[in-house]
């Protein structure tokens, strides 16, 4: 989710997070997806959803903490115009939990060998969130295996660096990982990069935080209404009343067991493995900084709270997200040969599920139109 860079989420950083020959037939929208699982490495397996559907092959990587079958309903709406998978990265739902191989090109090299496995070429990548930095490290490295880029509300500085202001929370984990290395092999080379380069870099972060900082607390969360789990359906629903959007019940289906009456019991996956996976992943952030393939930024708009402190507290809120949006509009213009850039407002960071129509018109323009200037 695009985000202000909080000393909170400092601490919290130090702290830790081919041709086809399936079926191309028209799917139902109640359609159950086709469900096998893909060894990456030897001893690593990923969930690989297929909803069929009538065209050329999309992929769909979703965020930090969910499964592909939060995709479900997107995957309906798309599957008139393409072939639609969906991957569930490894430490999440029922792919491998390894303890190691989270940086973005070890996730970017897992979504490769889906589609090595089932020999598709010339794919479009879908990403929501934290999936833009797996949609990037392919982009970078092997643009000529997709078609396209989609980021969904996933164009953030994990996906698109900005050499020219950075960012704190890619640079600290490059600093993490430079004194890694120091420690545990130090050299003149390195040395010289981080006083040179390196440091020099976080420190001008540091300075820009200090100085942004309003030492005003940010506004309270919303209240959230008490689950309603007698069943999967109600569960959803009362869900929905507190976050704002719904999330599949097939997602919410691979997020917490069902007890034998049909209610709604406990998490699936422990606290501790979900909080182990997802800081290995956001501790390991890198600096991509082009992509070769054609991108579609879709960024989410949503409205800012109306809870803060101060009428000035909101008002430098809303300065700061509106000025960090259209710089990192600019940086996704610069790093790809052919961008286009679609601002919607009013969308939640779910922006698939809140707008789910914007959405599917925007990927079919862009996917219908040549390559050339952003419109």
């Amino acid at each position: 989710m695009l985000a202000t860079t909080t000393l909170a989420g400092i601490a919290f950083l130090l702290a830790s997070s081919a041709t086809l020959s399936a079926q191309t037939l028209p799917m139902k929208r109640d359609s159950v997806p086709a469900v096998r699982f893909i060894a990456v490495e030897p001893s690593v397996k990923l969930e690989v959803l297929d909803w069929g559907g009538t065209g050329r092959p999309m992929v769909l990587l979703a965020r930090l903490g969910n499964t592909a079958h939060v995709f479900e309903d997107l995957a309906h709406a798309l599957g008139a115009n393409y072939h639609v998978y969906g991957i569930t990265r490894r430490g999440f739902g029922r792919s491998s939990t390894p303890i190691a191989g989270y940086s973005p090109d070890r996730l970017g090299d897992d979504v490769l060998a889906v589609l090595d496995s089932l020999h598709l070429v010339k794919t479009v990548l879908v990403g929501h969130s934290i999936a833009g930095e797996e949609l990037s490290s392919i982009g970078s490295r092997h643009g000529d295996r997709v078609s396209a880029l989609v980021y969904l509300d996933a164009a953030d500085s994990y996906a698109f660096y900005d050499t020219t202001s950075g960012d704190t929370r890619v640079d600290l984990a490059d600093l993490r990982r430079k004194l890694d290395t120091l420690r545990n092999a130090p050299s003149k080379r390195l040395i010289d990069e981080l006083l040179t380069t390196v440091l020099p870099t976080f420190e001008r972060d540091l300075r820009e935080l200090r100085d942004a900082d309003t030492g005003e607390a940010p506004p309270p969360p919303p209240a959230v209404e008490i689950p309603d789990r007698s069943s999967f359906t109600a569960f959803r629903a009362s869900r929905g009343r507190s976050f704002g959007f719904t999330v599949p019940v097939a997602e919410l289906r691979e997020q917490f067991e069902q007890l034998p009456d049909g209610s709604v019991g406990r998490a699936i996956r422990s606290p501790e493995d979900t909080r182990f996976v997802s800081q290995a992943i956001v501790s390991d952030l890198r600096r991509y900084l082009s992509v070769s393939a054609p991108v579609l930024a879709i960024f989410a708009h949503p409205q800012p709270p109306e809870n803060f402190a101060s009428a000035a507290a909101r008002t430098a809120f809303i300065t700061r997200d509106s000025t960090y949006r259209a710089k990192q509009a600019a940086v996704v213009r610069r790093a790809a040969p052919y961008a286009r850039v679609v601002d919607v407002p009013g969308a939640s960071h779910y922006v698939f599920l809140t707008n789910e129509a914007d959405v599917v018109r925007e990927i079919n323009a862009f996917l219908a139109s040549p390559p050339g200037r952003d419109r």
